[in-house]
């Protein structure tokens, strides 16, 4: 059955059902091959890195599967000294990079607005214009994004989580301050500025079906989506999403296995349907498993993102249980992910922005 779906020139909604479906390990392994094929032919064998950096973990949001989220009392709160901030941009600037993301706790306040703008341009600054910044800090108003975007910011990331409204309702409280429309709009947003727009879901989620996951494919689609990051949910402890699945059983090792291997497909069926695209191999396929992210190179992504945060705060920043990386130095992360990169049989983008080739070909 893979064989003829994978013969159709385009794929519908119950393809993509049917692919995310497979289970034998010769129709995964089929979907894996296919789909680094379409990598290869579209994007190249080459992984961009983007790095990390993880600057404050302060958060207005009260997300129910997130440990950073306000009302979680045992996490300690930081912020980076902007001294070094700018000490780490340089030293991806120097070893050659190429981009880099800023992430946060999600703030609002204009005192946080002027500092993000200002770190932008000092950061193109002491790159000479040369490193790429995406920035990955959450629901803002149209003028704000704006704002950071004539500053230098080309990239945004912003999950939709769920295209599914009432799934994305169980992820979060019923305040008023967490609308799936919101986040929606913010999407839109950030494509009429002229941004390198990014989105992603969560995958294995506690009620999400794989029509669910076939329908976040879709929604890629219908929003013009030019980079992806999405990942196997993996639970935090002190949340109330990873309260349930724990109390429910719903995180033994065998459920592990199988949002590990959904979020292999994920990528693998996206890399089909979207073949242009940027898809990153996130952390979070590395929690689950050991080779996570070079087996997610193989099912058809192009982006890594070395963790460039300060090791004092690493520990601090756990949106989830388990994340690798958090022991280690910025050396030897880039050099753990050179020889992953290398495993795989690809080459990495050194010094290069590694923009989507999908946002460019709208423009011809």
């Amino acid at each position: 059955m893979i064989q003829d779906i994978l013969r159709h020139t385009s794929l519908n909604r119950q393809d993509l059902i049917d692919l995310l479906s497979v289970t034998q390990p010769e129709d995964l392994q089929t979907l894996y091959d296919a789909a680094y094929a379409v990598k290869a032919k579209t994007v190249g064998r080459v992984v961009y890195y983007r790095g990390l950096i993880e600057f404050s973990n302060r958060c207005i949001k009260n997300c129910r599967y997130c440990g950073i989220r306000r009302d979680n009392d045992e996490v300690e709160r930081f912020d980076t000294a902007r001294e070094d901030i700018l000490a780490m941009a340089k030293w991806s600037y120097e070893n050659r990079y190429g981009s880099l993301t800023l992430q946060s706790g999600e703030r609002q306040d204009e005192a946080f607005i002027a500092y993000i703008e200002g770190l932008v341009r000092d950061i193109k600054e002491l790159s000479h214009g040369e490193l790429g910044i995406t920035l990955c800090v959450g629901e803002q108003s149209e003028d704000t994004y704006r704002r950071w975007f004539d500053a230098g910011a080309h990239r945004y990331l912003l999950r939709i989580e769920t295209s599914n409204p009432d799934l994305y309702r169980t992820l979060h409280p019923q305040d008023g301050h967490h609308e799936w429309h919101v986040r929606k709009t913010c999407l839109e947003s950030l494509r009429r500025i002229g941004y390198q727009v990014g989105t992603g879901d969560m995958i294995g989620l506690p009620g999400q079906t794989i029509e669910d996951l076939a329908d976040d494919i879709l929604f890629y689609r219908d929003m013009d989506i030019d980079m992806i990051g999405m990942g196997p949910y993996v639970v935090h402890h002190q949340t109330p999403v990873g309260q349930y699945v724990m109390e429910q059983g719903l995180d033994s090792d065998e459920e592990k296995r199988r949002r590990f291997q959904l979020g292999l497909k994920m990528i693998a069926v996206t890399r089909l349907f979207l073949p242009d695209v940027n898809i990153a191999s996130t952390t979070a396929l590395q929690a689950l498993h050991p080779l996570g992210r070079e087996l997610g190179l193989k099912a058809g992504a192009n982006i890594l993102m070395p963790i460039v945060t300060l090791p004092k705060f690493r520990s601090q920043y756990l949106l989830y249980d388990n994340k690798p990386c958090v022991d280690e130095r910025p050396d030897q992360c880039k050099n753990c992910l050179s020889a992953r990169v290398v495993s795989v049989g690809d080459t990495i983008g050194l010094g290069k922005w590694g923009d989507s080739p999908h946002f460019f070909a709208k423009k011809e």
